[in-house]
């Protein structure tokens, strides 16, 4: 599991840093999406709203490819993917593949730190003194 953890990881960090950069230098050659995601990448784009996500994107994937603040990035790079797979699964299914395999990545590499999650499970927060209310 560890070395599957490793790979992971590093393909995570690698497929975010290439689309992250991307979407600065734009040096993978795309067609705008029609129908309803055209419309909706257009106003994202427009309104300059993907700028940080692109940020994101890039200072996660360092984090993910240098092994370190591994759960800082996976935390950066939840609430992304789960918006990638939304617009697959709504409104650009050609994509989902991919959005699929970044998915799963993610979630091995989960797996592997979620120790470092551990406390956001728990039912109670603990109180001054160590106990729970």
């Amino acid at each position: 599991m560890k070395i599957t953890s490793v790979i992971a990881r590093f393909l995570l960090g690698f497929i975010f840093l290439v689309f992250g950069l991307n979407g600065f230098l734009h040096f993978l050659p795309s067609s705008p999406p029609t129908g309803t995601a055209g419309q909706f990448v257009g106003a994202l784009f427009v309104s300059h709203y993907l700028v940080p996500i692109f940020l994101l994107q890039i200072i996660s994937a360092v984090l993910l490819l240098v092994n370190r603040y591994v759960p800082l990035a996976l935390t950066l790079l939840a609430p992304i993917i789960f918006n990638i797979l939304l617009i697959h699964i709504l409104m650009l299914p050609s994509g989902l593949p991919l959005a699929l395999i970044v998915t799963v990545l993610w979630i091995v590499v989960f797996l592997n730190v979620r120790f470092a999650f551990v406390g956001l499970f728990q039912p109670r927060a603990p109180t001054k003194g160590g106990t729970y209310a």
